[in-house]
């Protein structure tokens, strides 16, 4: 319990140091991290019956050579493939605003910088420096968020079109 509550403290400072901003970058990644979570488990818990039931409908027919069959074949992968790219988008979308999030910390942080010395000139160091964390910890934070997730977008990506292009060659003509 006391660890929790260490981390939880540590989160905070971190917060403060950074600015307001850090919320925002926060949602969005806990958004992100959601969706993915919610990808994984669709590929590899919910797909698999998903395929299985196309698979059964498809063979059910009886005759797979005609247009309309091919059209049917067409429709069944379509939705499929739908079914595998949702989300994706918005994971890609979520991954990009991040550091642009942290680039509007980055902004808010500097505008903090320039009111210091506005007020103090440069003579007042400490109180410049809380400007530049403002400035420098949403940056970092924005691209550590987007890059935690670029690697999983992509093999979401990658996986929905090769999971796809598989069922469409198993509901082969015959």
């Amino acid at each position: 319990m006391v660890a929790l509550f260490n981390l939880l403290e540590s989160i905070r400072g971190f917060i403060e140091l950074g600015g307001d901003v850090l919320w925002a970058i926060m949602l969005v990644l806990l958004a992100m991290w959601t969706l993915i979570i919610e990808r994984y488990w669709f590929l590899f818990r919910v797909f698999p019956s998903e395929r299985a039931r196309v698979i059964d409908e498809w063979q059910a027919r009886g005759e797979h050579r005609s247009w309309h069959a091919r059209r049917i074949k067409k429709e069944l992968v379509s939705r499929v493939r739908q079914q595998l790219q949702r989300n994706v988008t918005m994971i890609q979308t979520l991954i990009a605003i991040c550091p642009l999030l942290g680039l509007l910390g980055t902004v808010t942080g500097m505008v903090a910088v320039f009111d210091v010395m506005a007020f103090f000139g440069t003579g007042n160091a400490r109180a410049m420096a809380a400007g530049v964390s403002k400035a420098t910890i949403p940056t970092m934070a924005g691209m550590v968020a987007a890059l935690s997730g670029v690697y999983f977008a992509s093999y979401l990506d990658r996986k929905a079109s090769i999971e796809s292009e598989k069922l469409e060659d198993l509901l082969q003509n015959d």
